[in-house]
């Protein structure tokens, strides 16, 4: 950990945040992530190491506390107070990150079992209908896999292998499509009537689909974004019109004096 040797709370605040995965390590916390094994899985690229060794700076900082789980030798990681104030820094770097950092996803950024992997913890499933749903996801592109998610009203799995139990729905889409509408950057709807995503199976599953999904945490904000740049958009092509018009009307004035 780097020491700034500055008295401020910002370069106090640095020493514990600021390390490479911190941050990322508190958002997977907020997310509902307790376990080592969650918060790892969350994170692919981290070392296992790398990971104790963020966890415990921060419980020396008193950001987090280990507790010892209902089950056997299980340890949990819980945030204290402190720990659960960060949830307003991560939504303030959340939205400047969707202003002015966030566009297309890179090659590298596309991992279809890290993205079911957010996808199955954000699930209504109070919505869910009362017998097990398996919903099959049959991703194409640079890095294509086909994965599973297992989905009943107590509990949703993830299973990177055939579950055992017949898919009641299929849905089919390009790696980045399936990213960009989970993250909101395309709307569910524009991507089915294109046909870049298509979901099959019964007409009352396949409608019912899109509101058992939460989405990302931070789609409300990437929404907002999107619109607040087409609105500038549109201002900006009126403005042009009008100029155009203006120079048109000038311009067959003059005609018209000669």
């Amino acid at each position: 950990m780097a020491e700034y040797r500055q008295y401020c709370p910002i370069a106090r605040a640095s020493e514990i945040l600021a390390d490479r995965w911190t941050l990322l390590i508190v958002r997977e916390l907020l997310a509902g992530g307790c376990h080592f094994n969650e918060i790892l899985r969350g994170l692919p690229g981290i070392s296992r190491s790398l990971l104790v060794s963020r966890l415990r700076q921060l419980e020396d900082h008193e950001v987090l506390e280990r507790r010892a789980s209902g089950r056997p030798r299980t340890i949990e990681y819980v945030l204290t107070d402190a720990g659960r104030d960060l949830r307003a820094v991560v939504d303030v770097i959340g939205a400047w990150g969707t202003r002015w950092a966030f566009g297309e996803p890179r090659p590298d950024e596309l991992d279809p079992a890290l993205l079911l992997w957010r996808i199955h913890r954000r699930i209504h499933r109070e919505l869910l209908p009362p017998a097990r749903t398996v919903v099959e996801f049959d991703l194409s592109g640079r890095r294509s896999r086909r994965l599973w998610l297992v989905m009943d009203r107590r509990e949703v799995s993830l299973c990177l292998k055939p579950p055992g139990f017949p898919s009641d729905l299929v849905v089919s889409a390009e790696v980045s499509l399936l990213y960009r509408v989970w993250a909101a950057q395309l709307d569910y709807d524009a991507a089915i009537r294109s046909g870049e995503l298509t979901v099959e199976g019964p007409r009352e599953l396949v409608r019912a689909l899109p509101g058992w999904l939460m989405w990302s945490p931070m789609a409300p904000l990437v929404r907002a974004e999107r619109e607040r740049r087409a609105a500038r958009l549109r201002i900006g092509r009126n403005r042009v019109g009008r100029k155009a018009a203006h120079v048109r009307g000038t311009t067959h004035g003059l005609s018209r004096s000669r």
